[in-house]
């Protein structure tokens, strides 16, 4: 980029910042809180008064910021950023304009996208990534639905992490010991908590459908209400904050860990996917006769072939790999079927209106970006190639041979490898990915478990 370039400011409608403007001051909000995603999915930005920020078109951060670790560290690999680690611009999404509402001074937050000074996007931000992809059905007269289903887990606080997490105590005065898959009573152990998330969600425009109990104890699941992927990732996104601050609020932690405690499921974020046509407002996974299509198909046949090389992004994290397992309500294969919650990839009981697939792959940990992103792009590549699925499965696939790499090294090789997904996702964000998981994992190998501790120490 030259230096002139840099002396611009980004080529973005500046009446963009006018709604926001209203909206703050109809609000009275007197701090506004500009965040974005990493690529690891944690919310980074400023903190600034409403007043400054009305004035300043546009905030300023680091480019490096994107590449931050899970752990706050940065990847040796920087060739995807500028070597001078110079500023990109932020610019706002006047429709992701929210209040905090647990904020003690009035608060909004507002999500931001990233440009460089020339007014072209940052290729690794992951909120773009999801609308690249999203253009890429635009192209064709298509427009995705998704529903994220988000599950997790309630746990006491715990300050030191070499102590394993417990459940948290209800208002019964009791942790819950044994497992209470869909009990009433025992998500009316945390009343006052949901009550302020269902608060908080309402506040924020974050459209909450059903909460249920999950199979572990204390672990819960959110579906969210489907609609727009780019909207359903802004949600999502804000939701898990919003959880946590109101666990945090009633002295519990919530985490969205994909497998935070041993001998307990796992927790996911399923992805319910559809497709509509543009023209028609029609479901182009049924035909006129309410049958499924060969584009539905293709869709899934799209997901069996690629989600294996985009398993990074559905499962981003060391221990992600740990929640897929046989017999734990985890896929460990993409096979398909109908009603059925053992195959990775699950088609629920619907009208033809609704035919949707529901991808059970994706950990509750991943990126809502990127993972909304990689399960759209797998079906998108399957319906462009006019792919075939395998035949549906009936019973078990538990019993199934492993389709699914099962480390983070060996899922990373895929991805590094597969140069349909790196064409679709573009060489610099794939690359950026990599760097930030590979220096992850590097960081995970240096620590010596307690596992080790108890049966080396002595033994060996």
């Amino acid at each position: 980029m030259t230096q002139e370039q840099q002396d611009q400011q980004p080529n973005v409608d500046p009446a963009l910042i006018k709604p926001i403007r209203e909206w703050l001051r109809k609000h009275h909000i007197d701090e506004v809180e500009g965040i974005i995603p990493d690529i690891t999915g944690i919310a980074r930005g400023k903190i600034i008064p409403s007043e400054k920020y009305s004035e300043e078109a546009g905030l300023r951060l680091p480019e490096a910021v994107l590449l931050q670790t899970v752990t706050g560290e940065y990847p040796e690999d920087f060739s995807v950023v500028s070597p001078n680690d110079g500023d990109i611009v932020l610019w706002p999404d006047p429709k992701t304009i929210r209040p905090v509402p647990w904020s003690t001074e009035p608060t909004a937050v507002i999500i931001h996208d990233c440009f460089y000074n020339d007014g072209t996007p940052v290729q690794i931000a992951p909120r773009y990534v999801l609308q690249k992809i999203l253009r890429l059905y635009r192209e064709r007269g298509f427009e995705p639905v998704v529903a994220p289903e988000l599950e997790f887990y309630l746990v006491k606080p715990n300050i030191d992490a070499d102590y394993p997490l417990e459940p948290p105590i209800g208002r019964s005065g009791r942790p819950e010991i044994g497992r209470q898959s869909f009990s009433i009573d025992a998500v009316n152990e945390f009343d006052p908590l949901f009550e302020d998330l269902y608060d908080y969600c309402e506040q924020q425009n974050i459209g909450i459908d059903t909460l249920i109990h999950e199979s572990g104890a204390a672990q819960m699941e959110v579906n969210l209400l489907h609609g727009d992927p780019l909207e359903l990732a802004d949600q999502a996104f804000l939701f898990k904050r919003t959880l946590r601050e109101a666990a945090l609020k009633h002295n519990m932690y919530a985490t969205f860990m994909a497998k935070p405690m041993q001998r307990e499921p796992g927790s996911a974020m399923h992805i319910h996917q559809s497709v509509i046509d543009t023209n028609t407002g029609r479901n182009i996974f049924s035909g006129d006769n309410g049958e499924p299509t060969d584009l539905f198909f293709a869709h899934i046949a799209g997901l069996q072939k690629y989600l294996p090389a985009a398993s990074p992004m559905l499962a981003p994290n060391v221990n992600s790999f740990r929640r897929i397992t046989r017999y734990q309500a985890a896929p460990i294969n993409l096979q398909w079927g109908y009603d059925n919650r053992t195959t990775g990839l699950r088609i629920p009981v619907s009208t033809a209106e609704a035919r949707r697939v529901e991808n059970r792959l994706p950990g509750a940990d991943a990126n809502p970006y990127l993972v909304i992103a990689a399960s759209l792009a797998c079906g998108y590549l399957g319906m462009i190639e006019a792919l075939e699925p395998t035949e549906p499965i009936v019973g078990s696939a538990y019993n199934m041979p492993w389709e699914l790499p099962r480390s983070m090294q060996a899922a990373m090789e895929l991805l590094a490898e597969n140069k349909i997904i790196g064409d679709i996702f573009g060489e610099d964000f794939i690359k950026a990915f990599i760097a930030v998981k590979e220096s992850e994992v590097a960081t995970f190998s240096q620590v010596i478990s307690s596992w080790e501790r108890e049966y080396l120490l002595l033994n060996v």
